[in-house]
Formats: C-alpha cells, structure tokens, sequence
C-alpha cells in the first residue's frame, strides 16, 4: 500500500522501499522517514549576509549546514552536486545535540557565531532535523535561520515557524508558468512568504534568467505583491550564471539586474543587487 508524504505541494505517493521527488523521503515499512536526517554534506562559517540576508545581524557570522536533496528542478541549480542527489552520497552523521553543541562553541570565539543556519539544500526536505537542532539553537539564546525554496505544506510550516529567527525564500519567479519549468508551485510559495512575514524576519532573492523571468512587468507584479505583505521585506535580484544543464545562454546584464531593481524600488524599501 502506497503512503503520501505530506511535506510538500508534490504529496508523493510511495509504495515500501520508494524515495520521493526530494531524494530525501521515502517509505519505509509504512511511514515516511527523513532520509537526509542528521546528514550533513557541508557545514561552514559562513557571514550572514551570504545567505543572503542584509537586514539581519549585518557583520555577523552564522554556522551554515547542508544536507542532500531538493523538491524542485532548478535546471540551473548551483548546488546540484548536493541537491540533486540522494541517500548513496556519502555525508557525516551529527546530531542535533552535537550541531547546537558545535553552534554555541562557535558563539563564544570573537567574532561570535550567532546560530545556524540551514542551508545549501532544501533545509525543509529534512524539516524533521531542522525542528530538533532549532529547538535546542533556540534554548541556546542563539539565531536559526532557513534558506529555502518555500515550497513547503503550511501545517510543517506552521510548526517550523515559531522557531526560526529569519528566512531567505527564493521566489524564482512570479509566473506559473515559470515554476513549471522547474517542477515548483508559485502558490505555495508566495503561500509561505505571507506565512513566514508574519512570524519572523524574511527577506527575498530572486534570480534572474535571460529570457525567462527578466520582464519589466514580471519584476512590476512581484514587487507590488510583495510591498502588499510589506514594503519593507528586502529583495534581493541576483544574476544568472551558466550552470548545471543551463549553458545555452549567457550571465544575466548587469544592465538588466539595474532595470530589474529600479522597478522594485518602486514598491520596496530595500532592494538589492546580487552579484553585480
């Protein structure tokens, strides 16, 4: 008998023995297990403003972990050699008590590490592992921060929220049609950005493809959604760079990122530029 999971907007249905969309859940006897739980393919130290986040502890350092698995195919994805893969890459296993452990040694150097930080992957594939090293992060006095596509259900959401300090969400662009090219709902994104807005700091990043996603009026309507949640959620334009199965057309102008974040400003207090 097949069992759905119900993290995301895919609800993969898996009969015993299969692994989802993610690469990071599967079914096993009956119920679906987190994988990827407490397997880790980086860890780092990272500056906060590389998640990116500029309006969050600016100067600050924060412990950064990755695991393996995503629920989107991103054809350009940055991070394939993590988020495209599954269970047979080979990881460190850490505990949640052993990475909030690692998180608050790092506190006490100078200059201080201010949490963690999920990252690199899809952090929510895994959201069983985020949970319990946040809730010890948390305990600590320290930061959590997730870096994510927002294609998650509201209920894991709901439960992650009130123990996340901040988020970077990527809102990949503003059309459906968009997200179909990358096996992604624009809905259950722009879902969890109004969810996220109101439980902690969130601020946005979307990147700009050539010909795909670089429309004035596309940038227009992003924009004034999001002013409509707040003018004051930072979003970040970032340029494309050929990549993974995407080498067919070249980095995104900087003339056009500059035209991208002239319309936000529009409707946005901050916007900023990415790799400009």
């Amino acid at each position: 008998m097949k069992t759905a999971c119900t993290l995301c907007p895919h609800h993969c249905a898996l009969a015993p023995g299969q692994t989802g969309f993610c690469r990071a859940r599967g079914n096993r006897n009956g119920m679906i297990v987190c994988e990827n739980y407490g397997r880790l393919t980086s860890l780092a130290l990272d500056p906060v403003e590389k998640k990116p986040l500029r309006r969050f502890h600016a100067g600050s350092l924060i412990l950064s972990a990755g695991s393996f698995g995503c629920n989107l195919r991103c054809p350009f994805c940055q991070n394939s050699e993590i988020s495209m893969r599954g269970s047979d890459m080979e990881t460190q296993k850490v505990s949640p008590e052993q990475l909030a452990a690692k998180a608050v040694e790092l506190s006490k150097h100078s200059p201080g590490n201010i949490g963690l930080a999920f990252t690199y992957n899809e952090p929510l594939v895994g959201w069983e592992f985020v949970r319990d090293c946040s809730r010890l992060i948390r305990a600590a006095g320290l930061e959590t921060v997730l870096v994510t596509n927002g294609m998650v259900c509201e209920e894991p959401l709901r439960e992650i929220l009130p123990l996340t300090s901040a988020m970077n969400i990527d809102l990949k662009g503003f059309t459906q049609h968009y997200y179909d090219w990358l096996c992604g709902d624009l809905e259950t994104v722009k879902h969890t950005i109004t969810l996220a807005s109101d439980a902690c700091h969130v601020e946005v990043t979307t990147l700009i493809v050539p010909g795909k996603n670089d429309s004035e009026e596309e940038m227009e309507a992003e924009s004034a959604w999001l002013a409509s949640l707040s003018p004051e959620i930072p979003l970040h334009i970032s340029r494309f760079f050929p990549c993974y199965h995407v080498t067919d057309r070249p980095p995104t102008p900087v003339g056009t990122i500059r035209k991208l974040c002239a319309v936000a400003r529009q409707h946005l207090k901050y916007v900023y530029s990415g790799n400009c």
